[in-house]
């Protein structure tokens, strides 16, 4: 005895199976071309102003999750077309204006299409919350020709850092129900965090000699091109 597949419904179980690889890959891609740009930085600048980079592919369980919450069916084409998070980067930098001037290169490149900024920088959320979101498409190269797969990208600062962990492990311990001393606390510590940058980005301009604490983000740090 043996099932009978439909031949459509092979077609979207080989198209699963590959989606988790192809999210992988555009990560993988996208990671050299920040490397590649970091070398250019320290080339350029004698530095490069990007501490580290984390990248991550969303659960599966958290993927359906989503999918639900917005009402969707559960569909590749759902998550491919309306899912844009499955594959993150995490870009931390010293300073803020270094965020920027990344961010100003990425829209100058052919091979990375930003489709969408999200400035929490400029434009913080209620709680404090400080991070620059792009949504970019990597293309691939693959034996059925090219494929262009999104990949989200979260550009903060070493402080925004620090308190965006924090937030997450007390949301995490009070499952979500957080004291509102603890939200209070938080903003303050956001305020904190911010201060900090500001200060930072007053003494980077003494030691570089540079005016870059101009709030349009007009000098930055030079790529090579």
């Amino acid at each position: 005895m043996y099932w009978e597949i439909d031949e459509n419904d092979l077609r979207k179980f080989e198209e699963w199976k590959k989606l988790p690889v192809l999210y992988q890959l555009a990560l993988d891609e996208l990671q050299n071309k920040i490397k590649l740009i970091q070398t250019e930085w320290k080339i350029e600048n004698g530095y490069s102003p990007i501490e580290h980079i984390k990248t991550r592919i969303k659960e599966p369980k958290s993927i359906i999750n989503k999918l639900q919450r917005k009402g969707y069916d559960i569909t590749v084409d759902n998550i491919v077309n309306k899912i844009h998070d499955i594959a993150g980067m995490r870009i931390v930098f010293s300073f803020v204006q270094d965020i920027y001037s990344l961010l100003e290169h990425l829209k100058q490149r052919e091979d990375i299409t930003i489709l969408e900024i999200k400035d929490y920088i400029e434009h913080p959320k209620p709680n404090g919350y400080q991070s620059l979101h792009l949504i970019v498409a990597v293309p691939l190269t693959l034996l059925e020709g090219q494929r262009w797969m999104k990949v989200e990208i979260q550009m903060r600062t070493l402080a925004m850092d620090f308190w965006a962990s924090m937030e997450h492990i007390l949301y995490y311990k009070y499952e979500k129900q957080v004291p509102y001393h603890v939200v209070e606390e938080l903003t303050e510590a956001a305020k904190a965090a911010d201060a900090l940058d500001k200060k930072m980005c007053g003494l980077r301009k003494e030691i570089m000699g540079s005016s870059i604490s101009d709030p349009d983000h007009s000098n930055h740090p030079k790529l090579l091109t």
